[in-house]
């Protein structure tokens, strides 16, 4: 079955990096759109970054410039490097999979498995 396992969150220091990981087991990951969304405590989960099996990318603009993500296939792993992390950072990081290639990166809707979460948290 399809399995999503994130890893990598932590306390840091605003200004800090984390490197989270997505370990993708029971699906060929090379065939698909990756995703990342993040919720904060009373808050909507939201957007963060997509990365397209081409190795294409799109960010939501407030981590634009600070975070990046990467995969590897041949691995079955997904990344998302974030630096100068901020306080507002702080979240449950998801990793998820996107169901076609046509739907909106941006929607929860697009994305069919999600990984448990990892927890991001940023003091000031």
């Amino acid at each position: 079955q399809v399995q999503l396992v994130e890893s990598g969150g932590g306390l840091v220091q605003a200004g800090g990096s984390l490197r989270l990981s997505c370990a993708a087991s029971g699906f060929t990951l090379s065939g698909y759109d990756m995703g990342w969304f993040r919720q904060a405590p009373g808050k909507e989960r939201e957007f963060v970054a997509s990365i397209y099996w081409g190795n294409r990318t799109e960010f939501e603009d407030s981590v634009k410039g600070r975070f990046t993500a990467s995969r590897d296939d041949a691995k079955n792993m997904v990344y998302l490097q974030m630096n100068s992390l901020k306080p507002e950072d702080t979240a449950v990081y998801y990793c998820t999979r996107r169901k076609g290639p046509f739907l909106s990166v941006a929607s929860i809707d697009s994305y069919d498995y999600w990984g448990q979460g990892t927890q991001v948290s940023v003091s000031s």
